[in-house]
């Protein structure tokens, strides 16, 4: 039974715990040294050829520094070069059709003008087939791939923004349009539309003929939208009792907690919404099927994004349930029940329940010690959550010895440099310097 508890297993100061918003300006992003040597290629690349057809491809996956960028050039390049912005269709995504109607409405762009055209809108085409023949990416590298010849008409700078889930596909799919290209320019943010491979394979059985060919160990291989519209498809076919769907809601709750977690989703609080919603259908869909592993773990998803707002009361009875759930499942002896009890106990803490949170951290620490020894990282979680819980009770000389026991089994079994045993180090060296400070 897979469980998921807090990442990382620990309640740690300085750690990703709190689940704050990952939040990074646009001017952070391109401030960064390799984001800015991207945006001045790009720019010496429009520069070099005011005549003639400049085929230049962006890559993005976070649509609001990509507008950033797409802002700043455009004040950059005028007078210069005029700026025009088009979108592509959904229904029928050609690149060709979209620069034509906007070169029909422009008497500028029929004077063959200097001129630069950002396109987008490739972002938003569905990877998956959707019952359809095609699905929408499908048919824009058809388009590409047939029409590259008619693009020679538009003698302007044509900066194509493309995802880079996307950029994999087209290099493959539409080679002949991928040789014309006069360059490729990356941008580099941590927000993302795609999901990897591996996040799917284990609700592959969900798409059935809805992929195209694909690489499963491709890093960015499906836009996460397409996740939800399959969803939506499965329940308008089947009904929403369908048993697939237990499995594919609780699969997609976990993605957007796993997104939200590592600083990728693009909208922090819609993912946050969409997380609770598709973990409380599968909550209910689990019940009613009598799927009691799976509905473990997403009780325990689902209390950890309560948990994560603040929202107390509403984690607490959840992550109640997920306990009992495990032991009856699992019995006494087993880590998942560890991982449990971490789980309530932090919230336990987090509320100021030291009197509550302290037998459920000290059951933990037991048990992890009786079920994987003494070397364990889940032994320095423990450790490391009771050194904390004793460090806010002004338990002092309690904590230091359990710190010191933590970063020594961090050190041993993942190095010097690793997050968690830096985090471990920084927690040690913070208590130190508050029994210092208190002399």
């Amino acid at each position: 039974m897979e469980t998921s508890e807090p990442y990382p297993q620990s309640i740690l100061v300085n750690s990703e715990e709190n689940q704050t918003e990952f939040v990074q300006t646009n001017q952070e992003l391109l401030d960064d040294e390799e984001n800015q040597d991207a945006y001045d290629d790009l720019i010496v690349s429009i520069e070099a050829k005011e005549q003639g057809l400049n085929l230049l491809i962006g890559v993005c996956d976070d649509a609001n520094f990509r507008d950033r960028i797409i802002s700043q050039y455009e004040a950059e390049l005028q007078p210069r070069f005029r700026p025009y912005q088009v979108t592509l269709a959904r229904g029928e995504p050609s690149l060709k059709a979209a620069i034509n109607q906007l070169v029909e409405k422009e008497e500028y762009l029929r004077q063959c003008n200097p001129a630069v055209i950002t396109v987008t809108g490739v972002e938003q085409l569905y990877f998956l087939r959707l019952g359809e023949e095609r699905s929408e990416q499908e048919k824009f590298f058809g388009y590409l791939q047939w029409t590259r010849e008619a693009l020679r008409e538009f003698p302007y700078a044509i900066v194509l923004w493309v995802t880079n889930q996307i950029l994999v596909n087209l290099s493959q799919k539409a080679p002949d349009f991928w040789s014309w290209r006069n360059g490729v320019f990356r941008f580099v943010s941590k927000k993302t539309n795609a999901v990897p491979g591996k996040e799917i394979e284990p609700i592959r059985f969900a798409f059935s003929d809805e992929l195209a060919d694909t690489d499963k160990d491709n890093p960015y291989f499906l836009p996460i939208e397409d996740l939800q519209k399959l969803i939506d498809k499965i329940e308008q076919e089947r009904g929403v009792k369908d048993a697939s769907l237990a499995t594919l809601y609780s699969r997609l709750g976990q993605i957007y907690r796993i997104r939200l977690e590592q600083g990728e989703a693009q909208n922090y609080k819609k993912e946050q919404d969409l997380a609770i919603k598709y973990l409380r259908k599968a909550v209910e869909l689990q019940k009613e099927l009598d799927l009691h592993r799976e509905l473990a773990t997403s009780l325990n998803n689902l209390a950890y994004l309560h948990f994560s707002q603040g929202r107390y009361t509403e984690a607490e009875p959840l992550y109640q349930q997920a306990l009992q759930l495990t032991r009856r499942l699992l019995g006494e002896e087993h880590p998942h029940v560890a991982s449990s009890l971490n789980n309530l106990a932090g919230l336990y803490r987090y509320q100021g329940r030291y009197a509550e949170a302290e037998p459920l951290y000290q059951q933990a620490l037991e048990l992890r010690r009786r079920l994987q020894g003494e070397e364990h990282p889940s032994v320095a979680t423990s450790l490391d959550n009771l050194a904390l819980l004793y460090f806010f009770q002004g338990r002092h000389t309690e904590a230091e010895p359990l710190y010191q026991q933590a970063l020594n089994i961090c050190e041993r079994l993942l190095g010097t440099n690793h997050p968690h045993t830096v985090t471990v180090r920084k927690n040690l060296e913070g208590l130190r310097a508050a029994i210092h400070s208190y002399g």
